[in-house]
């Protein structure tokens, strides 16, 4: 075991090394290679180290080189290398983080990234956290407790009698709400159609003058960050609001959460502590390794009612925190490890610093294209940027010759009609230099396409 390990060690070491200095995008030659996998099932056992040796020498050159520095797609942040080392070292306890009992030393590792977790975001003492795959099942396992908690407060229990004959739940969402909350909705029962949509403004914002009247059992959804522009809802205006109507409050903060841990954002995120749950990417913002999301409810009792299960086999010793009791599955990783090295080792002044950082590149980002004489569409409050390039064939163009040109990798999206380059600011590797040579390369890039375009006039 120990040369394969040792192997796989240094195989990873070499990958990491050459992120910095490698294309983002693959190679299409390096793509094409895949085709070496596609072979029938071996009749024969293999060597464990050539079965490493081709997973290195096939699949390393043709990944996406989003654990780097460069990759501005999506919100994606590369891995801290301590968050890398405690992922290994998890991996090798291999410990099936579902009982106290059985894991303790995982179990109290969760316990304690918990806690404090629940202090640097600055949410009530009594809330209780899950440490899930990502903010899609953040969402789900926080819904699920809003549902179960405004239905029983009509007096239906959803867990023994369903959802058939239930009084109906007002959902209420923002125009702009991400596709994992409606997809979260969807799968708890509560329907992705009729769904009350509120308007947004300019920003993604919901319109707090257009919010309806609220009839429970409802639950309100607010966002905080918009997946394109980085804009909150007006939380502090609005959960009021939600709450003297008997609603439920949830937030959607899949990478937004994280502007609470900093005091020059905190403004923008007023009033957070008012709701009832919230979500969040430990993957993308704390820059710990796939997968790694979380979800927090007010309640610990409602997140437990929610999701415990009981089973003769299993112990049941209530004076301890099992982390099944609080997540869909029973078995999982121990993804609180990650968590728990992460705050660790950045500590709150290292996270504020981190987040500071990425958003002032993001700034950085916006203030080039403006520069080069290309339009900005959204007001960059934290670490995100749409660029559009003067048209959608242009704009399309640029971001395809950028993301082959392979300096840097950035998104396209619509926002608002408009078709647009999104750069997403996320990960603890990317420096200003990282930023300089990327915005050189997008505006190199962007003056090319805009020459072709006009020359075909």
């Amino acid at each position: 075991m120990q040369p394969l390990l040792e192997d796989a060690c240094r195989r990873s070491i070499r990958y990491l090394r050459g992120l910095g200095e490698r294309r983002v995008q693959p190679a299409s030659a390096d793509v094409t290679a895949l085709t070496r996998l596609e072979h029938d099932l071996p009749a024969l056992p293999s060597h464990a180290e050539d079965v490493l040796a081709v997973l290195d020498e096939v699949v390393s050159p043709a990944t996406m080189a989003s654990a780097g520095p460069r990759f501005f797609g999506f919100v994606i942040g590369g891995s801290l290398p301590v968050t890398l080392a405690a992922n290994w070292l998890a991996s090798a306890w291999d410990q099936n983080a579902a009982l106290d009992a059985s894991t303790p030393g995982v179990a109290r590792l969760e316990q304690v990234a918990q806690r404090w977790l629940v202090e640097l975001l600055g949410l009530p003492e009594s809330t209780a956290a899950a440490f899930v795959t990502g903010a899609t099942v953040a969402n789900f396992t926080a819904l699920a407790a809003a549902r179960n908690s405004v239905l029983q407060q009509m007096g239906w229990n959803v867990e023994a009698e369903g959802l058939f004959g239930a009084p109906p739940i007002q959902v209420i969402v923002g125009e702009e709400a991400h596709p994992t909350l409606t997809k979260s909705l969807g799968m708890l029962g509560l329907g992705r159609s009729r769904l009350t949509v509120v308007p947004v403004d300019a920003q993604g914002r919901m319109r707090a003058d257009r919010l309806p009247a609220i009839t429970a059992p409802a639950i309100v959804c607010l966002q905080a960050g918009n997946v394109n522009t980085g804009a909150f809802d007006p939380i502090a205006e609005l959960c009021p609001r939600a709450k003297e109507a008997g609603a439920w409050v949830h937030v959607d903060g899949a990478f937004g959460l994280w502007a609470r841990t900093v005091p020059s954002l905190a403004p923008l995120v007023q009033g957070l502590e008012l709701a009832d749950s919230w979500a969040t990417d430990a993957h993308k913002w704390l820059n710990v390794p796939y997968d790694s999301g979380i979800a927090f409810v007010r309640s610990a009792h409602a997140l437990r009612a929610a999701m415990a299960i009981t089973a003769e086999y299993l112990p049941t010793d209530t004076t301890r925190r099992n982390p099944s009791d609080y997540t869909p599955e029973l078995s999982r990783r121990a993804r609180g490890v990650d968590v728990w090295a992460a705050l660790r080792t950045l500590g709150r002044s290292g996270l504020v610093e981190m987040v500071e950082r990425n958003c002032r590149q993001a700034r950085s980002f916006a203030e080039r294209m403006m520069q080069a004489g290309f339009t900005v569409l959204n007001e960059v409050v934290l670490n995100q940027v749409l660029v559009h390039f003067g048209d959608e064939t242009v704009t399309r163009a640029v971001i395809a010759a950028v993301q082959e040109d392979g300096t840097c990798w950035c998104g396209i999206t619509v926002w608002q009609g408009q078709w647009a380059m999104r750069i997403s600011v996320s990960s603890w590797a990317t420096t200003d230099a990282d930023v300089e040579c990327s915005a050189a390369a997008i505006v190199r890039c962007a003056r090319a396409c805009s020459a072709v375009a006009t020359k075909h006039r």
